[in-house]
């Protein structure tokens, strides 16, 4: 039976809205919002992938909080694990190159975003955190 993958998300809060990015065009989730994130690569922890993914695709280093919530998907017939943190960005200069935008929106307002459906899965687990 094949491991399974992990995934990383970070959910940056300001003002009770959430950062969200919509992903440039192609591939499965082309021109999909997703709160931003990526693979965890072998040997690598969470933390350290978040970081890693936040310097790649936006030019900023976060510090990493407390962890939020995981969403289990199926992606390609292969098991998946979507974990999601906190994350505090150090700066609002947000250099895109994974994605087309971004925005901080309320999280009501997701659901009429086209949201990629395994981010869409930690929104429960987000809503809990957030009036804990």
């Amino acid at each position: 039976m094949p491991a399974t993958r992990y995934s990383v998300a970070g959910i940056a809060v300001e003002d009770g809205k959430v950062f969200v990015a919509r992903r440039i065009p192609g591939g499965d989730l082309g021109e999909k919002w997703e709160f931003p994130g990526g693979k965890v690569e072998e040997g690598e922890s969470d933390r350290d992938a978040l970081i890693r993914e936040f310097r790649e695709e936006f030019c900023v280093s976060v510090r990493v909080g407390s962890f939020v919530g995981s969403a289990s998907f199926t992606h390609h017939g292969k098991s998946r694990v979507l974990r999601a943190y906190r994350v505090y960005p150090e700066s609002r200069d947000f250099v895109l190159s994974e994605h087309t935008e971004w925005k901080w929106v309320s999280p009501p307002s997701i659901a009429a975003l086209d949201f990629a459906d395994s981010d869409r899965k930690l929104l429960p687990e987000l809503e809990k955190h957030l009036h804990a």
